[in-house]
């Protein structure tokens, strides 16, 4: 597929109120976000990123010290899916940044993890290349998302990361009720909120002896 940058919103600080309502219409979202490292604590959250079953991307560009009243009200909608890939990170950073707190979430990489048994390889990368046969550029992962522009490379990394996740996510729940773990992927889905907010606690492996 290829990626219309014309297409992909970019907004400072929080959604507008036209696009709050926009996508407080849908049943799911993709979200993903970008920092400037895995740390939420030292490591600034640097952008949002969400798309809809419509493949509309907008990319929120977070301001620092400034919380974001429309993305909150959003992304806490428990009426809506919120589709991530790892979303335990995402979901860390969201709380302590700007006090979100997530319910209703799919996790791809739990997903994958779940019922593509026959392999170790759960990125993102691999994922789509295998379900939506989608080769994405990954390099520009490693890159200062806190610059005040992005670069157009950022735009197109960051869309691609939330445009085919979606599409991946039916796959999967093709593949997990096939496999009979859907039920078993929900209840991880569930507690999650609950994982990444250990997480900010310091429980590196809370379940251990």
């Amino acid at each position: 597929m290829k990626i219309n940058l014309d297409n992909v919103q970019i907004i400072k600080g929080d959604l507008t109120n036209e696009l709050l309502d926009y996508y407080l219409q849908q049943e799911l979202l993709a979200i993903d976000c970008e920092m400037m490292g895995l740390n939420p604590f030292r490591d600034k959250l640097c952008l949002v990123q969400m798309c809809d079953q419509n493949q509309k991307v907008t990319l929120v560009k977070i301001e620092p010290g400034i919380k974001a009243p429309n993305l909150k009200r959003l992304l806490e909608n428990p009426d809506i899916r919120k589709i991530f890939h790892f979303a335990r990170t995402d979901l860390a950073f969201l709380h302590y940044r700007l006090d979100i707190n997530l319910s209703n979430v799919f996790c791809t990489k739990s997903a994958s993890k779940l019922c593509r048994t026959y392999t170790d390889k759960h990125g993102l990368k691999d994922l789509l290349k295998e379900l939506l046969s989608t080769d994405i550029d990954k390099s520009n992962q490693l890159t200062d998302w806190g610059a005040t522009e992005l670069t157009k490379d950022q735009v197109k990394y960051a869309a691609c990361d939330v445009l085919f996740l979606i599409p991946a996510y039916h796959k999967l729940i093709e593949f997990l009720k096939r496999e009979n773990r859907l039920e078993l992927v929900e209840e991880t889905n569930k507690f999650l909120p609950t994982l990444a907010r250990l997480d900010l606690l310091g429980y590196i492996d809370f379940f251990a002896h």
